[in-house]
């Protein structure tokens, strides 16, 4: 839900991504992609200083060595906190600061902290290479030329009107989205974006999973 954090380049359109050809990787190791979308926006709770206090809508989570998706509601807190505890590597986007913000009230009332998994966040390496954000939605166009089908204030409304199962269906995408643009980095050796000016450059990436398990 980083579109939230003002991250959109461009607005959303409708699209399905398809997984059939997506890469795989080595079924030794348990990678999870994660993802979740919030009861609460930013304004429902007085700013970006209480994403502790935004509520687990919808967690959805997808898992290499099952090759499937896990999805779970506020009620489920607990269980998703123990999928993510038992991934070797969880890959997200904004994963870091909003994803775990959110969830970390949650894992505190298991006595958990959440940084104690092995996280790999999309987000903050981008910035970190780039010097400023791009949104997920604007390097999947680029890299994967797919687009979401929503964004995060969509998410809210359907919340709201307790449209939970389109909920769950729009935290696969992003979760499938976020899965696609590491798989193939992770294969390529970089992802594409587009530069103020509109000019596709490739952005070099060094996302072996070895490295991002046990890092030299």
């Amino acid at each position: 839900m980083s579109e939230q954090f003002g991250l959109n380049f461009d607005e959303p359109e409708e699209t399905k991504v398809s997984a059939k050809n997506s890469p795989k990787i080595s079924k030794e190791q348990r990678i999870l992609y994660f993802d979740l979308e919030t009861q609460k926006s930013a304004d429902d709770v007085d700013g970006w200083a209480n994403i502790h206090l935004m509520e687990l809508a919808v967690g959805v989570v997808w898992d290499s060595l099952e090759q499937k998706f896990f999805s779970y509601l506020e009620n489920e807190a607990s269980q998703l906190v123990r999928k993510l505890k038992s991934a070797d590597l969880v890959v997200g986007f904004n994963v870091a600061k909003f994803d775990y913000g959110v969830l970390q009230p949650y894992a505190t009332k298991m006595d958990f902290d959440l940084e104690e998994i092995t996280t790999f966040d999309m987000l903050v390496d981008i910035n970190k290479k780039l010097g400023h954000r791009l949104s997920l939605n604007h390097l999947a166009e680029k890299t994967l030329n797919a687009k979401k089908s929503a964004d995060g204030l969509v998410s809210l409304q359907w919340y709201k009107e307790g449209k939970i199962e389109k909920i769950i269906e729009y935290c696969k995408q992003d979760v499938e989205i976020t899965r696609n643009l590491f798989l193939y980095g992770e294969s390529h050796g970089y992802i594409k974006y587009s530069t103020r000016s509109g000019v596709v450059k490739d952005l070099k990436v060094d996302w072996k999973i070895p490295s991002l398990i046990s890092p030299p």
